[in-house]
């Protein structure tokens, strides 16, 4: 029978794993593909993904894979845990939170600058220049926290007690 913390530690598991791909295939496949459109393209597209992607499935799996670490962590197994799976799961938990604010400390306001660009005599050309080159470094750090904490996720849950 599965008890509160295994259940718990797997919801963390996948839902940081979810998000992680989620980062991940945003890095690898859309970014890159919005490389090679026209200023124009770009900025319209990166407006509308920034009004879009934050609904729904991507908030509640954002907030899921804070919070399910949180209580795995807080819901310990019947006869405890090893001090490496403790750490292995504060490992996660916090490269997962750090993710969380390079995203609010970074990648957001560069998204709502860029929003806000398109209602003043800014340029697509002067838009993108501002945001794509930091915004893209800031979400490879986010997406390296979130990949790495999902890693240590999954150790956590299969290192041997």
């Amino acid at each position: 029978m599965c008890g509160m913390s295994t259940l718990l530690l797997a919801l963390a598991v996948v839902s940081v794993g979810l998000y992680a791909g989620m980062m991940l295939i945003f890095r690898t496949g859309i970014m890159p593909a919005l490389a090679r459109v026209s200023d124009e393209q770009f900025a319209a597209t990166m407006r509308r993904i920034n009004e879009d992607v934050p609904r729904g499935i991507f908030v509640t799996t954002m907030f899921a894979s804070v919070l399910f670490p949180a209580a795995a962590l807080f819901v310990a197994p019947e006869g405890g845990r090893t001090s490496l799976q403790l750490w292995l799961l504060i490992g996660g938990l916090a490269l997962t939170v750090l993710n969380h604010a390079v995203t609010a400390g970074g990648n957001i306001p560069l998204n709502n600058a860029l929003a806000s660009s398109e209602n003043t005599p800014t340029t697509d050309t002067e838009a993108r220049t501002a945001f794509e080159s930091r915004w893209n470094r800031l979400h490879a750090l986010r997406t390296l926290c979130v990949v790495a904490g999902f890693a240590l996720l999954v150790a956590s849950a299969v290192v041997d007690r």
